[in-house]
C-alpha cells in the first residue's frame, strides 16, 4: 500500500527558519508533534500497515526550501518526494534537473489556488498565474526531460487553467490533488467541476481522492464524497485515481486510519478497485512499476 499525499518537516534553524505564520497556525492544531519527522511519519504508516509513502513539500520554511523532502527521501527507501519551485525564477529549469536527479523525488506540486505573491499562505481561487506559468517552456521542457510528475493544487473553478497546461503539454505526467478543493456541496455535473472529463481525453492525467477530511462536511466515513469517487472511476477508470492521506495535513479532524479506511465504505468500489487507488495505480502512472 502506498500513501501518495504526506508531509513531514524538521525542526527550525538558523539555516531553515519556520517563516510561514499561516502553516504554523495548522500545525499547532494537529493532533501531532510539533515537529512532524520522517521517522515519525514511518512509525505512523507502520501501524496502519502502509508500505510506502510520497513525501509532499511541506512550507513551513520558505516554501522553495525543500530540505527536508530531500532528506526524508535519501534517508529511506520507502519514501518518495515531491518539490516546489518557481517556475517564474531564474535557473528554474536547471534547479528541477537537480532535483529530479535525486533518486526517489518524483516531481513537482504547483499551487496554483495560492496567489504568486502569498505562495502556500493563502488560497484565492481567482487568481491565474498558471497561465502565465505555461509560458516557461525551458521548465516544462526540463519536466518532459526529467520525467517529472507535474502535482496540481488547484480550485475546480481553475480546471480550465490547468486544461489550457495539458493541451500544451500532454505528454508531461499530471496529477490533481484533493478532489480540486470540491466539496459536497459542488455537482459532479457542474460545469466547472465537468471539465475533468475534459482532462480525462489525456491518458497523462490522473486525479488524487485525497484530504477527503477537509472536503467532506460529515464525520468518518465522509459518505457526501462517495459520489465523486465513483464519478471519478467512472471518468477516468480505477487506472487513473489515487488515494492519498494528506496526514498530518488531516490530523486536526481524523487519525491517520480514517483517512485510508474510508475508501471501505464506498459503496460500488470492488477489492481489486481498492487495490488500484491505493498502490497500482499511483505506481502505474508515474513510471515506479
Amino acid at each position: 500500500m502506498l500513501d501518495t499525499h504526506t508531509h513531514a518537516w524538521g525542526a527550525a534553524s538558523e539555516e531553515h527558519p519556520w517563516v510561514n505564520g499561516p502553516i504554523l497556525d495548522l500545525v499547532d492544531g494537529f493532533d501531532v508533534h510539533a515537529v512532524y519527522t520522517d521517522d515519525r511519519l514511518l512509525r505512523d504508516m507502520d501501524r496502519n500497515g502502509i508500505d510506502e509513502a510520497v513525501v509532499v513539500g511541506y512550507p513551513i520554511c520558505e516554501w522553495m526550501d525543500n530540505w527536508y523532502t530531500l532528506q526524508a527521501v535519501e534517508g529511506s527507501d520507502r519514501l518518495y518526494g515531491i518539490v516546489m519551485l518557481d517556475q517564474f525564477a531564474d535557473g528554474a529549469a536547471d534547479r528541477l534537473r537537480e532535483y529530479m536527479a535525486v533518486d526517489g523525488i518524483l516531481g513537482i506540486r504547483l499551487g496554483a489556488a495560492c496567489p504568486y505573491d502569498r505562495m502556500w499562505e493563502t488560497f484565492d481561487p481567482s487568481v491565474d498565474w498558471l497561465r502565465d506559468a505555461i509560458e516557461e517552456e525551458a521548465f516544462w521542457e526540463a519536466a518532459r526531460e526529467t520525467d517529472a510528475a507535474v502535482q496540481i493544487l488547484c480550485d475546480y473553478t481553475q480546471l480550465d487553467q490547468a486544461l489550457e497546461l495539458v493541451e500544451t503539454y500532454p505528454e508531461l505526467t499530471y496529477l490533481f490533488d484533493h478532489f480540486a478543493h470540491a466539496g459536497p456541496g459542488v455537482s459532479t455535473d457542474a460545469e466547472t467541476f465537468a471539465r475533468f472529463e475534459e482532462l480525462a481525453e489525456y491518458d497523462t492525467v490522473a486525479v488524487k481522492v485525497s484530504e477527503v477530511v477537509h472536503r467532506s462536511n460529515e464525520g468518518f466515513p465522509y459518505a457526501d464524497m462517495h459520489d465523486a469517487v465513483r464519478r471519478f472511476l467512472d471518468v477516468f477508470g480505477r487506472e487513473r485515481v489515487i488515494w492519498g492521506s494528506d496526514y498530518p495535513n488531516v490530523s486536526d479532524e481524523a487519525e491517520y486510519g480514517e483517512s485510508l479506511h474510508w475508501l471501505d465504505q464506498v459503496d460500488g468500489l470492488s477489492t481489486g478497485d481498492r487495490k488500484w487507488l491505493t498502490d497500482r495505480s499511483f505506481r502505474r502512472h508515474v513510471g515506479l512499476e
